[in-house]
């Protein structure tokens, strides 16, 4: 299975996985034999990116991937929560713990897992699906610096609700890049912090690590963060972990920023080290991302064309790939497979499309 871009359906691509849409109804049935004439139907529904079966996905699994587990497991119970919410049932956010839990648990039974982003991402989950990521990330991260156990705890519920000050954002920013907008815009964003602080102050069931990231996770070591424009260690960990997270997350997905290559996302997190970002936090986070997904189409040193099969969790820039196209253009007669932690002297040089 591997993702594919709407515009690069060839028609005969067999769908292998639901496509819904803003409803959570089935568009479309796992099994599916995609045809051309679906693509224009498809971008109507906004629909850019999914998830099929083909002669270059032979062996690539994304079943094993965290985040589609993530997603898939918990992503209807925290649309449901925040829903509730939404209507100001205070008493219901509380089961927001619940998540929070199962995604400590999940990642704790894999201590050397590897976050390897390889989900796809409608307009309608947007939200949710950002906030489980960067929850699930700042778990990995938290666990890897050997952060207590309580702490971590309090740091996945901070970041499950980190962004939860958008409930009260009137205007559709969905489509809105935060460096193209007006002053009055940009003002009018980045008040879901004080929003989402403000309406979680006095929640006695809510750590103050937690409300500390809602508030604080857009705060930068230089001091150039918002909104009180704190400086190095008046940062909170839990907050300079969430503040990476949802960097690198909107970065991939283009929340409110350009969307970026995963590789490239995070090459923009290290060139902010000791800047930007705390540098001990982005050791980790090098450490605990996939530069390159499973599934993704990369272009090699020696001019291969080659699809990433599954990760080296000791290296996560070093995955196991297979060949697809030779430097000469030509297919390969039989399976070539190549461990880039034993061919050391083989580089990606950068992901492609479809």
């Amino acid at each position: 299975m591997r993702i594919i871009s709407v515009d690069s359906i060839k028609g005969h691509e067999l769908l292998a996985k639901d496509i819904l849409n803003d409803s959570n109804s089935v568009l479309m049935k796992t099994g599916t034999v995609v045809k051309k004439e679906y693509i224009s139907r498809l971008k109507e529904l906004n629909i850019e990116f999914i998830y099929v079966e083909d002669e270059i996905a032979q062996g690539v699994s994304l079943t094993d991937s965290l985040e589609l587990q993530i997603k898939d497991q918990c992503q209807e119970a925290v649309r449901e929560i925040l829903t509730k919410y939404s209507y100001h049932t205070d008493n219901e956010l509380e089961e927001i713990i619940t998540i929070a839990d199962e995604i400590i648990y999940d990642i704790m039974r894999e201590p050397e897992v590897i976050y390897n982003i390889s989900s796809i991402r409608n307009k309608s989950e947007g939200t949710y699906s950002h906030s489980l990521n960067v929850c699930a990330l700042s778990v990995i991260l938290a666990l890897k610096m050997k952060i207590p156990r309580k702490k971590v705890r309090e740091i996945a519920i901070g970041c499950l609700l980190h962004d939860i000050g958008f409930t009260y954002i009137t205007m559709d920013y969905s489509d809105l890049i935060m460096d193209e907008c007006s002053e009055k815009e940009q003002n009018e964003i980045k008040k879901h912090i004080i929003y989402g602080y403000s309406a979680v102050e006095k929640m006695e069931w809510l750590t103050p690590t937690s409300k500390d990231i809602i508030i604080s996770h857009h705060e930068r070591m230089d001091g150039t963060g918002y909104p009180f424009r704190l400086k190095g260690e008046k940062i909170k960990i839990g907050s300079r972990i969430a503040a990476i997270c949802d960097e690198f997350d909107s970065r991939v997905y283009g929340n409110l920023v350009p969307k970026m290559k995963v590789h490239d996302a995070i090459d923009l997190i290290v060139s902010q080290a000791g800047v930007k970002f705390d540098l001990e936090v982005v050791k980790a986070f090098v450490a605990s991302v996939a530069a390159y997904p499973i599934g993704a189409l990369v272009i090699t040193n020696d001019n291969e064309i080659g699809i990433v099969l599954r990760q080296n969790p000791k290296c996560p820039t070093r995955p196991v790939i297979r060949i697809i196209q030779l430097a000469n253009g030509e297919k390969p007669s039989e399976w070539i497979e190549k461990d880039l932690t034993k061919e050391l002297t083989l580089f990606i040089m950068d992901t492609i499309m479809d």
